[in-house]
């Protein structure tokens, strides 16, 4: 099993029915796509979107794990029931035609131990577009975390020893963060705790996405859009 990461889907079907992507030549089976929120294949509820889904968790071969961002439909992902997979908190969005878990929402600050790793997970981020969006239809209040999932997240890191292998974020921790957008007020209550966790989790690389870039940055910390990288090495996988 080989585990890959890549940035913002925003329900672009391409990603995956284009045979010839950098995902649909490289991944089997036997393997993990980690997406770095903003999945958005949950989102209007719609009959095409639920016969995609149906698509990636019948037809795709390799399992996709996400963390949510913040153009998520949260109203509808609370409606899925909370599992246990790989020792942490998710919802099975979709299986496949043995019921295996094939789209599955990594919620926040869990801790997974997948192929010998330990991944944190913690979704989220702020809407900088909300006043263009409405409501409870495309906009939700529950995109920025709460301190009870902080303080979740602190207790299971603390089982761990503070030390994973891998973090996966959907935006930045602080001190990143002011390097692309200084001025972010209102996300800035989670890039403090991702700024904690930082500077307390011993972590061995950190892959965020949210900023529609793909870039090597300092600290062992790569933002992703449309790259697909190989985990073990965070490679560029072509």
């Amino acid at each position: 099993m080989a585990l890959y990461v890549t940035g913002d889907t925003h329900g672009e079907e391409e990603r995956f029915l284009n045979k010839k992507s950098e995902i649909r030549r490289n991944l089997t089976k036997e393997d993990i796509l980690f997406i770095c929120g903003d999945f958005g294949y949950v989102f209007s509820d719609s009959i095409r979107e639920h016969k995609f889904l149906k698509f990636l968790a019948e037809s795709i071969p390799f399992k996709i794990a996400w963390v949510d961002g913040n153009h998520e439909n949260f109203d509808l992902l609370k409606k899925f029931p909370v599992e246990e997979w790989c020792g942490g908190k998710v919802h099975v969005i979709g299986r496949d035609k043995s019921a295996e878990p094939k789209v599955i929402h990594l919620m926040r600050g869990q801790v997974f131990e997948i192929e010998g790793k330990k991944i944190f997970t913690f979704g989220g981020a702020y809407s900088i577009d909300k006043s263009f969006r409405i409501p409870g239809h495309s906009w939700w209040a529950e995109e920025m975390p709460s301190d009870e999932e902080m303080k979740e997240a602190i207790e299971n890191l603390k089982k761990h020893g503070n030390k994973v292998d891998y973090i996966l974020t959907h935006t930045a921790p602080e001190d990143t963060m002011n390097i692309f957008y200084p001025n972010h007020y209102e996300e800035k209550p989670l890039n403090n705790f991702l700024e904690w966790v930082r500077e307390n989790v011993a972590y061995k690389h950190w892959w965020f996405g949210h900023l529609h870039l793909d870039e090597d940055l300092f600290r062992h910390q790569t933002v992703l859009w449309f790259q697909l990288r190989n985990m073990k090495t965070n490679e560029i996988v072509e």
